[in-house]
């Protein structure tokens, strides 16, 4: 069986997140396929096209992070009906210089989770937007928009209590990882002989 570089972008700052808790127990749970990293976006400059020539540290360590990767999965919780502007940032960056996108046909799932009813739709559907103009094949189905998500729904370890919402980011854990491998076996499969 294949096993995956999947690179988290989590669209919180916080320590106790509950979106970096739910990226963690979603990788956990693929765990045989998925290797995950949390790619930091705490210390990214704000994107400013007159860095291109001479890109600061962190730019640098972050491109090469993702362009690493074999998958990205981005979890965010939502910030006004919209993607968190660290989130965005991080998004312009892997997404310049121009013409050398570290997103360009990275597989991708994008997953919000919010204490609210609606989950982050707003974010997840402005960061789908933006990923598909990057060229980022993102995952359909399922959708992933976690409401009623907050501490409660974690045990002390910081891992998913057993109920509904653990066997729902189950089911996201193994849909991504079938659609990281379906990706990379039809490029495999489709590359010039």
């Amino acid at each position: 069986m294949d096993r995956y570089e999947i690179a988290i972008v989590v669209g919180s700052l916080r320590e106790g997140s509950i979106n970096r808790k739910v990226a963690l127990s979603l990788c956990a749970m693929a765990h045989e396929r998925l290797n995950c990293d949390i790619v930091g976006i705490n210390d990214l400059p704000l994107y400013n096209q007159d860095s291109d020539a001479s890109p600061p540290e962190q730019f640098e360590r972050f491109r090469k992070e993702i362009a690493a990767a074999d998958g990205v999965l981005f979890v965010t919780p939502e910030y006004n009906r919209g993607v968190p502007g660290v989130l965005k940032n991080a998004v312009d960056v892997g997404s310049r210089p121009y013409g050398k996108s570290v997103w360009n046909q990275k597989p991708a799932a994008i997953v919000s989770a919010s204490p609210g009813s609606i989950g982050g739709f707003g974010a997840n559907h402005q960061l789908r937007q933006a990923a598909v103009f990057l060229n980022m094949p993102v995952m359909q189905h399922p959708e992933a928009y976690l409401g009623h998500v907050n501490d409660d729904s974690f045990d002390a370890g910081g891992k998913l209590k057993d109920g509904p919402l653990k066997d729902l980011v189950m089911s996201l854990s193994n849909a991504f990882a079938d659609w990281v491998h379906l990706i990379h076996e039809s490029r495999r499969l489709l590359a010039p002989k």
